[in-house]
């Protein structure tokens, strides 16, 4: 025998569920409504990047060269995020598969800054009067002695700007060790920045925002690189 309150659960029971298909039926409906209102309007049209042609300068670690090569790519307008779309561009390049300097996947730069040369700092200068700095002398960066050696530090000048790339720790991390490998992909990005952007006059790299000895145990990161036409051949053995 059947208790009253057993066939009272069964039929709420039963008032449930079928509660719980008429909802599912009428959603069901709404849903295909909404997508066919949706079909009938006109479709918007995706926003298009306007591509350029691009100089870059891609190394050959057979032979310890730097050769330009074209290519069609959408940048944006502003400087930095140009600088850094480049490099981006540049080292997917080398991530590729068959790539002559191969280098491992991922975004390797952080950010780029360009800044304004001559650097100006503040220490000791006879030649400003005190009385305009009691406890400091303003002082432009003083330049170093020219040099023929073509990898001496940069000297700065006027009018140009200073590109700091803050390169990805994860990138130099994984950065193939080698005075060769890791020289040639500095001038490669050098090379590219001067290429496309002719107002860098230096370069300076970063790791992560801090300073860091070498890319991956030979390559001085402390210096200040020249910006120039990279496109030459390059071997260790002539520097």
């Amino acid at each position: 025998m059947i208790h009253r309150h057993q066939r009272i659960v069964f039929w709420c029971l039963v008032g449930c569920i079928v509660a719980m298909a008429t909802l599912l039926v009428v959603e069901r409906q709404r849903g295909r409504d909404r997508i066919l209102a949706l079909g009938d309007q006109t479709p918007l049209e995706a926003p298009t990047a306007t591509t350029e042609p691009v100089t870059m300068d891609f190394a050959n670690d057979a032979d310890g060269s730097i050769h330009a090569g074209e290519r069609e790519i959408a940048l944006p307008t502003d400087e930095n995020a140009r600088a850094r779309a480049l490099i981006d561009h540049l080292i997917a390049q080398y991530a590729q598969a068959g790539s002559a300097h191969p280098l491992p996947p991922g975004s390797a730069v952080g950010e780029v800054f360009l800044l304004p040369l001559p650097v100006v700092g503040y220490a000791t200068d006879p030649k400003t009067p005190a009385a305009l700095h009691p406890d400091r002398r303003a002082t432009v960066l003083v330049a170093p002695k020219a040099s023929d050696d073509p990898n001496a530090p940069a000297q700065p000048v006027s009018g140009g700007e200073l590109a700091v790339v803050d390169l990805r720790s994860s990138f130099v991390d994984q950065h193939p060790s080698g005075v060769e490998v890791e020289t040639l992909t500095l001038l490669s990005i050098i090379g590219t920045l001067h290429a496309n952007l002719p107002q860098i006059e230096q370069v300076r790299f970063l790791v992560d925002g801090a300073e860091r000895e070498t890319l991956a145990g030979h390559a001085d990161l402390t210096r200040t690189y020249t910006s120039r036409d990279t496109a030459t051949p390059f071997h260790t053995g002539d520097n």
